[in-house]
C-alpha cells in the first residue's frame, strides 16, 4: 500500500506520491546552538529520525538535510554572558547536540549545514527576492515586502487583513517598515557583533531567510518534505514558504509540509518560566536512552505528548521487558531443539510486519505499530516457555528474532545487546530510587547462605527486606539475579 502523510498546507493526509529510487528530498528546522537541547528538541528530532528510517526502509532515496542556526541573537547574548566567543558557544553546543542526537538512536542526516557557512548563498537569495520585487532595503536593513505576496498565509492559514488590523493597533518600533508585518532578510551590524559583508552594507541575516537559502541550496526548489515543530508553521515557514517562492520563482516551494505537536510536562506547557524544562542531558542521566526514544514513539508525532515520571517509568519497564524477551529468546535458541516442525504462531509472526507497516503507511503512527510488539513479545514468550523439543518451537523462536532486528531498523529500539541493555536499565533504575547495588548483593549473598543452611525464614525475611526497596529476586538454575521492580507497564495506543 502506499504511504499517506498529513500535509499542514491542505489540513490532510494524502498520498506519498513519489517514485522509490528518485531523490526525495526532506529538510528539516535545526537547533539554534546558543544552548543544551531539551525534550522538545528530541521529540522533534526522533519524530523526523522514524520518518527517515521508515521512507528508508520502504526503498526511497531520501536527501536529508537538517541545519545549524549558529548565527542569532540569543547566541550573541549568551556567548557575551559567558565571556567566549560565539564560535566556542556554538561549536560547543552542536559537540553536544550530535552527542544527544546519537545516544538517541537518530541516524545522521546526509547534510547539516551552518548558516555562518552559507552567507553568499542567504545574500543571493535575498538579491533574488528583491530583483523580483517583493524586497526592499532601508538603511542597511532588507525588508520582504508582505503587500506584494497576496498568497501570503496559505500555509498557517492566516488572513494577511486580520494581522495587519492587529498590528496596526500596535506602535510599530520600525518606521522604515512600509507595512508592520514586513520582516527582516537582513539586518545591520551592531558594535561587538558578529557580521559578514553584503551590498547593503555590514550585517546579518534575519531567522527566516537562512533555511530558504540552505534548504534550495541542497535540495532545490520543489523539493518534497519540509518539517519542524508545530510551533514553526507561524511566522518562520509561513515566512520562509514566502520567501522562497518569491526568490526562485517555483510553486510551491515544498511539496508537504509535516508538523509535530508540543510537549507538555504534566499536563502544563514546558517553558523555563514555569521550572518544568529538562535537557535531554538531564533525562539520560536517569532514564535509558532507548527508553525515552521509546517513551517518544508510544504517541503519534503530531499528537500533544505529555512528559512525566510516570510517563518514563513505564516506558523503561516496557523497555527492559522487551529486552527481557529478547534475551530469553536468544538463549532458547542456543539450547536447539528439532528442526522439524511447522512454525508455531504463524497468524502472529507472519502478520507482524504487514500490521507494522499498515500503521507506518498511515501518517507513520508509530504508537499503533509499536502496540504489534505485544502479540508478537507474548507468543515469544509462550514459546520460550515450551519444551525444547517441542516441532516448530525453534523456528517459531528465529522467526521473532528475525522481527526484532527489522524492529530496530525501522524504530531505533532493540539493537543492542540485551544483557548489557538490562545491566544499563539496572543501574539507572538504582541510581534514580537510591538503590545501593553492592549493598544488594551483600543481602543477596546473606540469602543464599541462608537457604544453603535450611533457614527459609531468615532467607524468606531478606527476600523480604531487599522487596521493601523495589528490589526483585530472581532464582534460577544459574543463582540469583536482581532487578528492580516496575509496575507493569500499560498498553497505549494512540491515534492522531
Amino acid at each position: 500500500m502506499a504511504i499517506r502523510l498529513f500535509n499542514t498546507m491542505s489540513g490532510k493526509k494524502e498520498e506519498l506520491e513519489h517514485q522509490a529510487q528518485t531523490p526525495l528530498g526532506m529538510y528539516v528546522c535545526g537547533v539554534t546552538v546558543y544552548d543544551k537541547s531539551h525534550i522538545g528538541h528530541a521529540r522533534c528530532y526522533v519524530a523526523f529520525d522514524l520518518i527517515y528510517r521508515y521512507l528508508r526502509y520502504r526503498g526511497f532515496n531520501v536527501n536529508y538535510v537538517r541545519n545549524f542556526t549558529d548565527v542569532d541573537d540569543k547566541i550573541i547574548k549568551r556567548s557575551n554572558e559567558l565571556g567566549v566567543t560565539a564560535r566556542e558557544l556554538t561549536e560547543g553546543n552542536i559537540a553536544l547536540f550530535h552527542r544527544d542526537m546519537g545516544r538517541l538512536g537518530c541516524l545522521a542526516p546526509a547534510m547539516e549545514p551552518r548558516v555562518s557557512d552559507h552567507m553568499p548563498d542567504i545574500v543571493d537569495t535575498i538579491q533574488h527576492i528583491i530583483a523580483n520585487g517583493h524586497g526592499y532595503h532601508v538603511d542597511g536593513t532588507v525588508y520582504f515586502d508582505i503587500d506584494s505576496w497576496p498568497t501570503y498565509g496559505k500555509l498557517s492559514g492566516r488572513k494577511l487583513d486580520d494581522m495587519q488590523a492587529g498590528a496596526s493597533a500596535r506602535v510599530d518600533d520600525d518606521p522604515n517598515k512600509r507595512n508592520p508585518m514586513d520582516f527582516v532578510l537582513w539586518k545591520p551590524a551592531k558594535p561587538g557583533e558578529p557580521s559578514w559583508d553584503s551590498p547593503w552594507g555590514k550585517g546579518r541575516p534575519g531567522w527566516h531567510i537562512e533555511c530558504s537559502a540552505m534548504s534550495m541550496k541542497y535540495l532545490g526548489a520543489g523539493f518534497q518534505i519540509h518539517g519542524g515543530g508545530k510551533d514553526l508553521v507561524f511566522p518562520h515557514h509561513e515566512n520562509e514558504l514566502a520567501q522562497s517562492e518569491a526568490a526562485s520563482g517555483t510553486q510551491p516551494f515544498v511539496r508537504w509540509w509535516m508538523h509535530n505537536g508540543f510537549v507538555n510536562v504534566d499536563q502544563e506547557k514546558m517553558s523555563k518560566s514555569l521550572g518544568n524544562f529538562f535537557t535531554i542531558e538531564e533525562v539520560l542521566k536517569k532514564y535509558h536512552e532507548e527508553a525515552l526514544r521509546l517513551f517518544l514513539l508510544g504517541t503519534h508525532y503530531r499528537s500533544p505528548l505529555n512528559f512525566s515520571s510516570q510517563n518514563l517509568d513505564e516506558a523503561s519497564a516496557r523497555l527492559e521487558y522487551f529486552y527481557e524477551t529478547l534475551a530469553a529468546v536468544r538463549g532458547a535458541i542456543a539450547a536447539g531443539g528439532p528442526e522439524e516442525g511447522a512454525m508455531l504462531f504463524p497468524e502472529v509472526l507472519d502478520q507482524f510486519l504487514p500490521r507494522v507497516d499498515a500503521a507506518m503507511e498511515d501518517d507513520f503512527n508509530s504508537a499503533a505499530a509499536l502496540g504489534q510488539l505485544s502479540d508478537l513479545m507474548r507468543a515469544a514468550n509462550e514459546a520460550v516457555k515450551m519444551k525444547k523439543k517441542t516441532p516448530g518451537r525453534l523456528a517459531a523462536l528465529r522467526k521473532v528474532e528475525l522481527l526484532l532486528a527489522e524492529v530496530a531498523k525501522i524504530f531505533g529500539v532493540l539493537g543492542s545487546a540485551p544483557e548489557a541493555a538490562l545491566l544499563r536499565v539496572r543501574d539507572l533504575d538504582c541510581a534514580r530510587l537510591g538503590v545501593d547495588p553492592a549493598q544488594v548483593e551483600v543481602v543477596i549473598a546473606q540469602r543464599t547462605a541462608a537457604r544453603a543452611e535450611k533457614n527459609f525464614a531468615e532467607s524468606d525475611r531478606l527476600r523480604d527486606s531487599l522487596l521493601a526497596t523495589n528490589v526483585m529476586l530472581m532464582d534460577g538454575p544459574d543463582g540469583t539475579r536482581w532487578k528492580i521492580q516496575k509496575a507493569a507497564p500499560a498498553e497505549k495506543e494512540k491515534e492522531a
